[in-house]
């Protein structure tokens, strides 16, 4: 079977970090979509992510499949030209810069809680939803929840750090329906 070049860069990265394409190791990704190459490739780790949500790969072991990423520097090595871009305009305009930062946090954020009430869903959850099946913006948010902690293979008395995505609502739901520390 002939490799795109593609495959044979993402075979080539993955190799740094012990990872196989359709291994027989928990850690290796079980591919499913060949288009997943050139989607790593052009749009980096969000290609990645995206791809595996759309169930172009799989891997029945993802926290080592990460840990082994991670460690080797695997998304640092895979640079877009979108990612170049980005980078050269915000080194030229940073606006998150010092007292610009902080009027922006203020602006945000300090318009009281009203306003998320409105444009949120009843968790208070300040991220995207999943909105397959779903018939409100509640149903959403549920279903990312579930989807979540289903990928996480979440069980009772697990512990979970929330770096935080609203009001606490995704802490709130993974302790309570998963019985996991948070």
């Amino acid at each position: 079977m002939h490799k795109s070049r593609y495959q044979q860069k993402i075979e080539g990265l993955l190799a740094m970090a012990d990872i196989q394409l359709d291994g027989t190791r928990d850690w290796d990704i079980q591919v499913h979509e060949p288009a997943l190459f050139g989607r790593t490739i052009g749009q980096g780790s969000l290609g990645l992510g995206e791809s595996y949500m759309d169930g172009w790969w799989d891997c029945e072991d993802l926290s080592e499949f990460f840990c082994r990423a991670l460690s080797a520097d695997l998304a640092g090595k895979v640079i877009t030209w979108q990612d170049r871009l980005v980078f050269l305009y915000s080194s030229i305009i940073n606006r998150q810069k010092g007292r610009h930062a902080f009027k922006v946090g203020e602006h945000h954020y300090d318009v009281g809680n009203d306003l998320y009430r409105r444009m949120l869903d009843a968790q208070m959850i300040y991220s995207c939803g999943f909105w397959q099946d779903a018939a409100d913006l509640d149903q959403a948010q549920t279903h990312k929840l579930e989807l979540v902690c289903r990928k996480l293979k979440l069980q009772p008395g697990m512990r979970v750090l929330d770096i935080g995505c609203g009001w606490g609502g995704a802490a709130r739901y993974v302790a309570q329906k998963y019985d996991v520390e948070v």
